[in-house]
């Protein structure tokens, strides 16, 4: 069996052996690229067939590896090396065999594909020559302009570029003939196949650049052509503007300028002539190159710029003959122009001078200059009634002009302007003169118009019962200044004559001497007045520094009241800011005296009397002021006095309980339990009072802590937190204790006290019920959705209580101050009052699910809450009453006394803490067990029921 194997796998390697030496035989006879293409292509597709058969002779691998493995697992360890020798020889002949099989393949392939691949370049080439000899084999047309003939010539230039970059393509062709021809040898790719190829491109290329140049010289004939037409229609046009402005009517320029620009115009026009000529032979040699439609239209062009040249040379004749004649008619207008011309500008300096000399000057002017120019005035009339000969005989030069053609506009308005000028002396003369007689029958009447004036006022201030003497002395220094001018007037008898006529005259001076007479009556007035003030004056003189020493005491007491509005740190400051502000209330009551001293010195004088009046309102102001602000330093004084006991007093009570809590702690021994475990419940019993109380506190410390400085309010702050922290610890170390004593009492003695202690303690949250059956907590445990919904009536009947204790410590912790507040204060409380019923509602309702669930710790604590609740309710109301009714009183008696009023409500505002601890020690006796050891319905469940009626019951508890 092992020779068996061993000789299939020495038969199976012969086999595979001699087919790979086939193969390679095959292989090399087909591995050669020279030749031509079909055979090169027969030795492809024989390649080809060989790749087809790898697949045969991995499968005879496959085979010799399994008669391998067959062998070696059957044969000894010596002749297993000459196996694995022969397979390893194996495999190396077929791995040398395949890689030659893919090679050879591959090399003819790419040499094929190469082949293929310029032979479609070379055809492409050979397409594009054919294509570019078809194009440049025509002839150049003729073109019909110069627009026509750029765009010939830049197709031209496009098809050359075409050709010079298919010598890139050449190029790359002939480098890939060169490497094909090295690689088959086949003569389509020779070099005289390649030199064929670049002789045709050649051809190509040299045709197309003698056509580009060829097109390069007949545009560039045509385009000289068109600059040389376009300059010399810019010339036509300018020697046509030329001749425009030497025809045209609204030039400025004399006939002799026009003649000289016509001269140089017909010189133009002949220089034009030869110009033209030199055009007709550009014509000539770019009509060669044009077509007959384009050859048509040039010479129609030249033609139309030929009759252009003629017609403008025959206007410039026409138009020098024109001028000639108006040259003649000038000459004769100019000289009659100047005369007119020098007769307007004497007149006009004659009216110059007049109109000067009538120049008034700057400023007022006195009475003797104004008769000056009143007499100028009247010698100018005169000197322009002369002048209007001159007028007349300027019109009559005018007439004589208007028989000229030129335009006499600028002489007849030079006329016009001249008789305005006229005009305007004469007018101004005129006016002038009335104007001149009116201001000087003004300023002789001035003096006369300012006594009438001045005169009511004079007679208004004698009649003033208390004039001021700087009035009186300014009125008689008036008088004095128009004594003088009246007397001036009566002086001026000729002046006023000249001026204003005899009669006028007369009856001015009339009213004159009557002015003067009226003037000395008031001038013995005014000295009597003047006597009289200066005795008044000496009364006042000690006025001014009595009031401003009046005003510097008021500024100062002032300043101190401003610096006493600071908020104090600490009880100690609020007592000295109060007594700083009583020390001021006795400096402003000082003041009061001084200003009636102050007083007696002002009644006769009405300004004195004002100003006193106004610092007596503000020392009014200021003692309003200072009044409020003593009686809110009072309250809060109190307020603070009234703190600081409670807190002490509570601090005191926690320290002594905590004492005896750690004496009863300490004491040992089974006999003296029952003895500790009643001075604890006596200890507890104080602790829904003691809580009210810290409540209290709490309320006091807010109130404290809005009227003090931001220091002492978070020390009062720190000292609330402190004594809530110490009563916690005191709570919590009670109810511990009290549960670790009940904890180690028999069970019957347990359910002895648990009903005693029902009976006194049931509302307090240190004394649970501990007696509750085993069976009856599996009850519990099994009803699920009733315990849910117990869960959630306690939480809802919390979130009520926290939220109406709250507004009702907001309530307790505001003072009312009136009437309207006390009112406001008693319907908030009788509102939550009327909420009682519906938490007694809720409050039942958890007691009626409390069977089912059982007893636990928050509903004790809630029990507790909700009693102590409603008895600090009660309390305020009750507290309420009475400070209503004691502030009624005080407020009827407002009206008789303030200060007594508010005394009274300062003893109020002490009473009050006073009153709440009498009904807390009227509560407590209320809730005190009585001192016999009895069993009672009434004992353990009234207080508990408080609100509903019971059955009376005399026994043990049911419970």
């Amino acid at each position: 069996m092992t020779q068996q194997l061993q000789d299939e796998f020495d038969s199976s390697v012969e086999n595979a052996e001699a087919w790979m030496k086939a193969i390679q035989e095959r292989l090399r006879i087909n591995d050669n690229t020279k030749g031509p293409r079909s055979a090169l292509e027969a030795r492809l597709r024989e390649t080809e067939k060989i790749r087809a058969l790898e697949p045969e002779g991995s499968l005879k691998m496959d085979l010799i590896l399994v008669k391998a493995d067959a062998a070696l697992r059957s044969i000894g360890e010596e002749k297993k090396h000459e196996v694995l020798s022969k397979l390893k020889d194996i495999k190396a002949l077929w791995e040398e065999t395949a890689i030659y099989i893919t090679h050879c393949h591959s090399r003819i392939e790419w040499v094929w594909l190469h082949w293929s691949e310029y032979l479609k370049a070379q055809n492409e080439f050979y397409t594009w020559i054919h294509n570019m000899r078809v194009t440049l084999e025509p002839d150049i047309e003729l073109q019909l302009g110069l627009k026509e003939k750029q765009w010939q010539l830049s197709h031209a230039q496009v098809l050359q570029n075409d050709v010079l970059n298919q010598s890139v393509l050449l190029e790359r062709l002939l480098e890939e003939a060169a490497s094909l021809f090295s690689r088959i040898g086949d003569p389509s790719v020779d070099e005289d196949a390649q030199k064929k190829m670049r002789v045709e491109y050649e051809g190509i290329r040299q045709e197309a650049q003698n056509r580009v140049k060829l097109l390069e010289t007949i545009t560039k004939e045509h385009e000289q052509y068109s600059a040389s037409v376009n300059q010399f229609q810019s010339w036509l046009s300018g020697v046509t503007e030329k001749l425009n402005c030497c025809t045209g009517g609204a030039t400025k320029t004399s006939a002799e300028d026009k003649l000289k620009a016509l001269k140089e115009i017909a010189k133009d026009i002949r220089s034009g002539g030869k110009k033209w000529k030199h055009l007709e032979n550009q014509c000539a040699e770019v009509i060669q190159n044009t077509s007959p439609l384009g050859s048509a239209r040039l010479k129609d062009e030249l033609e139309e710029l030929r009759k252009a040249l003629e017609k403008l040379k025959l206007l410039s004749s026409e138009e020098e003959e024109r001028l000639l004649k108006i040259q003649q008619s000038e000459s004769a207008y100019e000289s009659q122009a100047r005369q007119l011309e020098a007769d307007i500008q004497q007149l006009r300096k004659d009216l110059q001078r007049l109109e000067n000399d009538l120049d008034p000057g700057e400023g007022e002017k006195t009475e003797d200059e104004f008769v000056t120019l009143w007499k100028k005035c009247n010698a100018t009339r005169a000197a322009l009634a002369a002048e209007e000969s001159k007028i007349e005989r300027l019109k009559a030069q005018l007439k004589e002009l208007l028989r000229f053609s030129q335009d006499v506009q600028p002489h007849a308005e030079s006329v016009v302007s001249a008789i305005q000028q006229y005009q305007s002396v004469r007018s101004k003369t005129s006016k002038m003169s009335s104007d001149t007689e009116t201001q000087l029958w003004r300023l002789i009447q001035n003096p006369l118009q300012s006594f009438e004036q001045w005169k009511p006022s004079v007679q208004m201030l004698l009649e003033t019962p208390e004039p001021e003497l700087a009035h009186i002395e300014a009125a008689l220094a008036e008088s004095s200044q128009f004594k003088e001018k009246l007397m001036m007037l009566q002086l001026k008898k000729d002046v006023l004559n000249n001026v204003l006529g005899e009669e006028k005259a007369e009856s001015f001076l009339q009213e004159v001497a009557e002015a003067s007479k009226e003037r000395e009556i008031l001038h013995k007035g005014l000295l009597q007045s003047k006597s009289k003030l200066q005795n008044l004056i000496m009364q006042h003189k000690n006025f001014d520094a009595g009031f401003a020493s009046l005003q510097k005491k008021l500024s100062a007491i002032k300043a101190k009241l401003d610096l006493e509005k600071e908020p104090r740190p600490d009880l100690l400051g609020k007592k000295t800011q109060l007594q700083r502000l009583q020390m001021i209330q006795d400096d402003l009551a000082e003041l009061a005296i001084h200003m009636e001293e102050v007083e007696k010195l002002v009644q006769s004088n009405t300004t004195h009397r004002h100003e006193m009046n106004q610092l007596s309102s503000d020392s009014q102001a200021l003692k309003r002021s200072l009044e409020l602000m003593i009686e809110q330093s009072e309250d809060h004084v109190q307020k603070h006095w009234a703190y600081n006991d409670k807190l002490s007093d509570l601090q005191q009570w926690i320290s002594v309980t905590r004492e005896k809590i750690n004496s009863c702690q300490d004491a040992e021994g089974e006999q003296n339990t029952e003895g500790r475990l009643e001075d604890l419940e006596r200890l507890l019993a104080e602790f829904p009072d003691k809580e009210i109380q810290l409540h209290l506190v709490e309320a006091h410390g807010q109130l404290v802590m809005e009227n003090s400085s931001p220091e002492e309010t978070a020390h009062v702050q720190a000292e609330l937190d402190q004594l809530k922290e110490s009563w916690k610890s005191l709570k919590e170390m009670a109810t511990g204790l009290l549960k670790k004593w009940q904890l180690s009492r028999p069970v019957a003695e347990k359910k002895k006290k648990r009903a005693f202690v029902d009976s006194r303690w049931m509302s307090r949250p240190a004394l649970h019920l501990f007696d509750v059956d085993p069976n009856h907590k599996q009850e519990k445990m099994g009803e699920g959705q009733t315990a849910s919904t117990h869960l959630k009536l306690l939480h809802d009947f919390e979130e009520w209580l926290r939220g109406e204790n709250t507004k009702l410590t907001k309530i307790l912790a505001g003072t009312p101050s009136s009437e309207e507040e006390i009112k406001g204060h008693q319907s908030k409380l009788e509102e939550l009052q009327s909420r009682v019923p519906h938490g007694q509602h809720l409050f039942e309702d958890l007691l009626h699910l409390h069977p089912v669930v059982g007893s636990s710790e928050d509903l004790e604590d809630l029990r507790y809450r909700w009693m102590l609740y409603k008895a600090k309710l009660r309390e305020a109301l009750s507290s309420q009453v009475g400070v209503f009714l004691s502030c009624s009183l005080l407020c009827v008696s407002q009206e008789r006394s303030g200060g007594v009023c508010r005394f009274l409500r300062r003893a109020c505002r002490a009473a009050l803490p006073l009153q709440l601890l009498l009904l807390l020690l009227l509560l407590l006796a209320f809730l005190l067990p009585l001192a016999e050891d009895t069993h009672s319905c009434t004992l353990a469940n009234n207080f508990a029921r408080s609100f509903q009626l019971m059955l009376r019951y005399e026994g043990p508890p049911p419970t």
